[in-house]
């Protein structure tokens, strides 16, 4: 009787992993392209559950406060897309605030992820609401592509580790190619007419800075001794796990954005 071929142990992930991320990209392209409420709520969900998934990495014996706090970042979140951006830093710190003073340890890594996740968050619904769906969907791809071709150059090619004490699964190789894959993506938006050919460096600037939220993730992991923020993701963990990329070059985005205003067609 024919027998199943037999998969190398680096890739028996692959299926569920590429299943997953058909079914995240069907969700996030419809959200991307609808704009308005629906790329809003998307954005608002994803948060409030990365929210939740930070805290039970932290007190995984106290659900209930993580919920509390997740409602609370929704909360936040819709009512901080609905004012005037004067009141940024006073809304973004109330979740993270009331989760340190609700915390038994670890108050000031939470607090600080927290700010992170929820800059990223509400940048990623104003980026998209200024710029429309070709930038944001440029972001996304860089991320996307540098995350795809640093696994499959890690797992074909192997070799020396990135930062072995923090993420031992990370090669330089898989890094490498993720910058070039990110440039990729910058070189084809700019053939288009959508920038200058500076933005193939930019792009590639944005891909390391999405490999370091990788990368804090990844410590944050180690350091609580988990494998995954949480298990709602068949082959990919939790939302946080897929998008500690995304929210690295998110936040990176949101401070060029409000340093210098979005400079994409001076590129």
């Amino acid at each position: 009787m024919p027998t199943d071929p037999v998969v190398p142990a680096r890739w028996t992930d692959l299926r569920p992993r590429l299943l997953s991320a058909l079914g995240l990209i069907v969700v996030g392209l419809g959200a991307i392209l609808g704009g308005g409420v629906w790329f809003q709520m998307l954005a608002v969900f994803c948060t409030a559950v990365m929210i939740w998934e930070c805290w039970i990495m932290i007190h995984p014996d106290r659900p209930t406060p993580g919920m509390l706090l997740a409602a609370l970042t929704a909360s936040v979140i819709s009512g901080l897309l609905s004012v005037d951006r004067v009141w940024l830093v006073p809304f973004l710190l109330i979740a993270p605030v009331i989760g340190m003073l609700a915390a038994r340890r670890e108050r000031l890594t939470f607090g600080v992820f927290a700010l992170m996740i929820q800059a990223a968050g509400w940048g990623l619904v104003v980026f998209r609401q200024d710029y429309g769906a070709t930038w944001i969907l440029w972001l996304i791809l860089v991320v996307v592509v540098t995350d795809v071709a640093g696994y499959f150059a890690g797992r074909a090619l192997g070799g020396p580790k990135f930062w072995p004490k923090v993420s031992p699964k990370k090669t330089w190789s898989g890094t490498v190619a993720g910058w070039i894959a990110a440039g990729a993506v910058g070189a084809a938006f700019a053939a288009a007419g959508a920038g200058g050919w500076g933005l193939v460096v930019f792009s590639m600037f944005l891909s390391l800075a999405g490999q370091m939220g990788d990368i804090a993730e990844s410590a944050l992991k180690r350091r609580m001794g988990v494998k995954d923020s949480s298990a709602l993701i068949p082959g990919h963990g939790g939302l946080f796990d897929r998008f500690d990329a995304l929210l690295g070059a998110a936040v990176t985005m949101l401070l060029v954005d409000l340093l210098f205003d979005w400079p994409g067609s001076a590129f």
